[in-house]
């Protein structure tokens, strides 16, 4: 884990990613995946200026269709346009416990 990283997961309680370039994807992945792997249960969120992770987020949601993704994996990750609106949507954020992983854990 980069210096980084591991100051910001261990003196923060939510991960907010602003519009960036690959480190900023890698970084959305990695601390999403630890999330569904229940390694933490900080809050994520996007702040998607102008609809940059619009695609993103599809792909998210294609790959819930598909089957490649849970719904409680994909609602991990909360996004909204808007500073306020996210600051309102990660503090009445409610986790969802996936059954599949809580099966393995």
């Amino acid at each position: 884990m980069s210096d980084q990283l591991n100051a910001m997961f261990n003196h923060t309680d939510t991960f907010i990613a602003l519009p960036g370039g690959l480190g900023t994807l890698k970084e959305i992945f990695r601390i999403s995946s630890w999330a569904q792997l229940h390694i933490h249960h900080k809050l994520i969120g996007l702040l998607n200026v102008n609809g940059f992770y619009d695609n993103l987020l599809s792909s998210l949601d294609q790959a819930v269709e598909q089957e490649f993704l849970t719904s409680s994996a994909r609602q991990i990750i909360i996004s909204t346009a808007t500073a306020e609106q996210l600051i309102d949507q990660l503090q009445s954020f409610i986790h969802v416990i996936d059954p599949f992983m809580s099966r393995i854990n």
